[in-house]
């Protein structure tokens, strides 16, 4: 099984905020962006795997943005890091307003996919290779994040998420 690298399967949605899709306060719903975000990511996922993927986890959502109606909201997912059948896909989120100016960042996500088979099962996927900064500083912090959510799920003990706890070792 040949290494991918994040631009293999990086997935771009570009979409636009219609009336049905919006609130009392005609911002985007956040359970619609949610819906948006989670085809991205399965688009992605499918890219690098070459697999069915199933969403085992959101693992982060921020909201730090509210996205007005009419708004072009443009989502950009990668792969950030592939274990043995799950991957972390990070997601970025930027709109770009009625007035057409700059781009502004709006939300990320982090969730987490597993490649099955068609009897559900889970299948082996490619390793991944990060190659700008960026993508380096997510690779690594794919491992923490995947430690904790295996401490918090008590599926590992404290005492053996080695990366976790060489965050707060003193050197």
């Amino acid at each position: 099984m040949t290494a991918k690298y994040p631009s293999n399967s990086k997935t771009i949605v570009t979409d636009l905020v219609l009336p049905s899709e919006t609130n009392a306060i005609n911002t985007l719903f956040g359970g619609e962006l949610l819906a948006r975000m989670d085809r991205a990511a399965s688009i992605t996922a499918q890219r690098h795997s070459e697999q069915i993927v199933v969403t085992a986890s959101v693992n982060h959502v921020a909201f730090n943005h509210a996205i007005p109606l009419g708004s072009i909201v443009t989502i950009e997912a990668k792969v950030s890091r592939a274990f043995n059948s799950s991957m972390e896909v990070y997601l970025d989120v930027w709109y770009t307003d009625n007035n057409f100016n700059a781009p502004i960042k709006a939300n990320e996500a982090i969730f987490t996919f597993v490649a099955v088979d068609e009897q559900r099962k889970p299948v082996r996927i490619p390793e991944l290779i990060p190659e700008t900064d960026q993508e380096k500083n997510r690779f690594d912090g794919a491992l923490r994040r995947r430690q904790l959510s295996l401490v918090l799920a008590g599926k590992i003990k404290a005492k053996d998420a080695t990366e976790l706890k060489a965050l707060f070792e003193s050197k």
